[in-house]
């Protein structure tokens, strides 16, 4: 018997998107259904849902002010209700992660790391706010884009990818303030976007969007320190067009990665080393869109789901577990202005 997951697409709302869209991946039909809107919200372009699939946390933007959204989540049909938005002045943050009553912001425009707490009819207001300083070669690079905030898998640390210093900054929570403990230089004009675990906790991926990279790294719980071992291309050699790599997710499994290419519009297919969690390329797999924003691994992990932003479709992919490879179905569903997706688990 197949299994039907519940998934959620945050998307901007520029054009015709209305905010947050809820989905249904059936497994046993090995398709896309019932896509509808699952609550309005201003350009929830990133979620993230809290463990125990009670909250559902987006971004949010009202006219000039940017910050996050709150709704607790129904388990039986994962209808959305609203809790509160908590915003300030300026622009949205790009990236969000929460663990039990912490939850970390990045924001790309600012340069900015924000600690909110929860509680549980929503969000408080900021209680820590750390400004990063610094600039790198590329033309993009002309002041610091925060663009990846998340907890470390032992929850002990935040991690931080900053675009524009080319930086991976691990920070310590301390009583609803951020403590700077570690700062990881990366290849200038590499442009650090996204970052994946892997399971055991002691390797990292992290995705470069301007050089189109997976750079692996060691890390070290102690300390919350990262440290390069290994650069591998997340595009062919013979591309010459803009990419902006976009997404990096990891199985459960840890024997695959995978990343999202916007220009070359593909997902890269790498498999790891068990023992040095190294890479070695497996494939290219065409997104079935433009501009793969994002994708995801649904709870079977036998499915992939990538977002196009400017085609505007979810495209359901078969994963082989044992190649990593994917097969591109027959299904795919409109999510206008799609960014990221999510499950509940």
């Amino acid at each position: 018997m197949g299994e039907k997951y519940i998934g959620y697409a945050g998307t901007y709302t520029r054009q015709t998107s209305e905010g947050i869209y809820r989905f249904i991946l059936d497994t046993e039909k090995a398709e896309l259904t019932n896509v509808e809107v699952a609550a309005k919200v201003g350009s929830p372009t990133y979620l993230t849902i809290s463990e125990g699939n009670r909250y559902l946390y987006s971004v949010a933007q009202q006219d000039k002010s940017g910050g996050v959204a709150a709704f607790s989540i129904d388990s039986e049909t994962g209808e959305l209700s609203s809790l509160n938005t908590e915003v300030h002045e300026g622009a949205p943050p790009c990236h969000l992660d929460v663990y039990q009553n912490d939850l970390v912001t990045g924001n790309y425009h600012e340069g900015t790391v924000e600690l909110y707490k929860t509680k549980i009819d929503g969000v408080n207001p900021v209680s820590s706010v750390y400004k990063h300083e610094g600039t790198g070669p590329h033309a993009r690079q002309e002041k610091p884009h925060v663009h990846y905030t998340a907890f470390t898998p032992d929850k002990q640390y935040v991690v931080v990818a900053d675009l524009g210093t080319n930086e991976v900054v691990t920070y310590k929570v301390n009583n609803g303030s951020l403590d700077k403990v570690n700062t990881l230089v990366v290849r200038a004009g590499s442009g650090p976007r996204h970052l994946a675990f892997h399971p055991n906790g002691k390797v990292a991926y992290l995705l470069t969007e301007l050089s189109s990279e997976v750079v692996v790294l060691d890390y070290n719980a102690e300390d919350g320190s990262f440290a390069e071992k290994q650069y591998i291309k997340a595009i062919p050699a013979d591309f010459t067009e803009t990419n902006d790599a976009s997404a990096i997710h990891i199985p459960s499994d840890g024997r695959f990665v995978y990343t999202g290419n916007r220009g070359h519009n593909s997902i890269a297919v790498f498999s790891v080393d068990a023992d040095s969690g190294e890479l070695t390329f497996v494939e290219h797999t065409p997104s079935g869109g433009e501009w793969p924003r994002d994708f995801v691994l649904d709870p079977s992990e036998a499915f992939l789901i990538a977002s196009n932003q400017h085609t505007g479709n979810l495209v359901l992919f078969a994963r082989d577990k044992e190649t990593g490879k994917l097969t591109k179905l027959d299904s795919e569903v409109s999510v206008p202005e799609v960014v990221c997706v999510k499950f509940l688990r």
